[in-house]
């Protein structure tokens, strides 16, 4: 199967219709990691095929919790879940933020390629990094834990907006460590076409001064 017949297959598992021509920009952002993780080891996942799966449809999987039209996605690494989903919402503005030169280099690039309109880079450890506006949505994947996702970057968050974290297994032990001043909204199990591992989505929101209590 081509790498574009896949992506649309899984797109059409995941009940998501791609604006034209996206597919055919995922597959090009997919060899384009391809070929720069050859000399920059930007992922161990090696093959295209299984990069369709283990990055860009697991990257989609969160599309119908994310919440524009500012949407920064925090330790972007190889612009995941980021690009993917600047992708599939073009009408969305998309931060992409780490602090890694080789990272940010490649997600430049790939910006520049793709003519991602809608994507910013930003080179800047997420404690130091002071946007002029907030965030609807803030997003990691790679990140540590919950704990210090909201400590570094939950200020980053629009007092309405929401954390969304992807995990693998239910993660009960961050969930207990949680700090006051945010609120589980909700734990999604994640079904990711042609992956057989567990992925949850963790949807924290700020507390307001005036719901405290």
């Amino acid at each position: 199967m081509s790498i574009e017949r896949a992506i649309t297959e899984g797109c059409e598992r995941l009940n998501i219709r791609p604006p034209a021509g996206a597919v055919a920009r995922m597959a090009a952002y997919l060899a384009l990691l391809e070929r720069w993780n050859r000399a920059y080891n930007l992922t161990a996942v090696r093959e295209p095929e299984a990069m369709v799966v283990r990055h860009l449809l697991d990257s989609l999987s969160i599309l119908p919790w994310l919440e524009g039209p500012k949407v920064l996605d925090v330790g972007s690494g190889a612009g995941l879940p980021g690009i993917p989903l600047a992708l599939a919402r073009p009408q969305e503005e998309f931060c992409l933020l780490d602090s890694n030169g080789k990272r940010t280099r490649f997600l430049t690039q790939a910006v520049a390629e793709l003519r991602l309109t809608n994507v910013s880079v930003v080179r800047s450890r997420v404690e130091d990094y002071q946007p002029a506006t907030l965030f609807n949505s803030v997003v990691s994947r790679a990140f540590a834990t919950l704990v210090d996702l909201v400590a570094d970057a939950g200020r980053l968050c629009a007092p309405e907006g929401r954390l969304l974290a992807m995990k693998g297994i239910f993660p009960d032990d961050e969930l207990a460590r949680l700090p006051t001043g945010y609120r589980v909204v909700g734990v999604y199990p994640l079904q990711v076409p042609h992956l057989d591992a567990e992925r949850h989505l963790v949807h924290l929101a700020p507390v307001s001064p005036a719901a405290g209590g």
